[in-house]
């Protein structure tokens, strides 16, 4: 972690992430495009999405999360930053002399050689098959569904561990502590995500997060009645209510989202609830 001099109130506690080993290189032109900035609007220029707008201007670089070229050897040439990401990427170069940026495992460094095949080495970056892993081997980058690429398992310092071998399924710890099956056939890398320390950084001044394209928000309880149904009271008086609600009354925070899926008889054990 890199710490600042606090020679200002916004910079006295302020951190961020050592990046000091990045390639010191600009992006391949050729895996970028524009991103088109709408504020939380939708197409008839109504916000659907509070609190978003402005930002810094940041290109898109185009990820290969399915790494579909298969026993073609490539080679690590620049390891790079990401605004629209938290983990760091690789740029890498294949024999056939094509570039293409992938997610960058802890301790890839310039110059390595990854592989993707069916089975090889245990090596960090390396992607095979879920049923040649062995019981224990940390991964990233995981596929659920054989050819889509990964899905699962892509934010900075995660890493799911292989639990067991059984049937046609592998079965994974995954970061939120659920145990799931996945089919042995898909795709995984080897590794833990880069940049671990992205969960440690303080923002230190609201201006670093308006600069992410963050708008400030209002608590609902120092709003009015007529606005928001946590408004109203003498002072900071409590909700009047026994659950949160969002401003147009639907239950909010700790609410169950997910609906019945067929995916859900591939859930051994379910994530641990937060303690409050």
């Amino acid at each position: 972690m890199k710490k600042y001099k606090p020679t200002t109130p916004g910079r006295r506690g302020m951190t961020k992430t050592d990046s000091s080993f990045l390639t010191k290189k600009k992006p391949e032109k050729g895996l970028l495009s524009a991103i088109r900035k709408r504020g939380g609007r939708n197409l008839e220029g109504r916000i659907t999405i509070r609190h978003r707008g402005g930002g810094a201007k940041r290109m898109y670089r185009h990820t290969d999360f399915g790494q579909e070229k298969i026993d073609i050897p490539a080679k690590v040439i620049a390891l790079e930053y990401d605004p629209n990401r938290s983990a760091f990427i690789a740029l890498l170069e294949y024999q056939d002399k094509e570039k293409r940026y992938i997610l960058a495992p802890q301790g890839l460094k310039k110059g390595d050689e990854i592989m993707i095949s069916e089975k090889t080495e245990l090596k960090p970056g390396n992607r095979m098959k879920l049923k040649n892993i062995p019981v224990g081997t940390l991964v990233y980058n995981v596929e659920l569904e054989l050819n889509k690429g990964g899905i699962i398992v892509k934010g900075a310092g995660t890493t799911a561990k292989v639990l067991a071998q059984e049937g046609g399924y592998t079965h994974l710890v995954l970061p939120s502590s659920e145990i799931r099956k996945v089919s042995r056939e898909c795709f995984a890398s080897i590794g833990i995500v880069s940049n671990p320390e992205h969960r440690y950084v303080t923002i230190g001044k609201a201006g670093r997060t308006r600069h992410k394209g963050k708008r400030s928000h209002v608590r609902g309880t120092a709003m009015n009645p007529v606005d928001h149904p946590h408004g109203g009271g003498e002072g900071r008086t409590g909700i009047g209510m026994k659950h949160p609600k969002t401003p147009w009354g639907k239950p909010a925070l700790g609410v169950k989202t997910r609906k019945k899926k067929w995916t859900d008889k591939l859930i051994i054990k379910r994530r641990k609830k937060k303690k409050k």
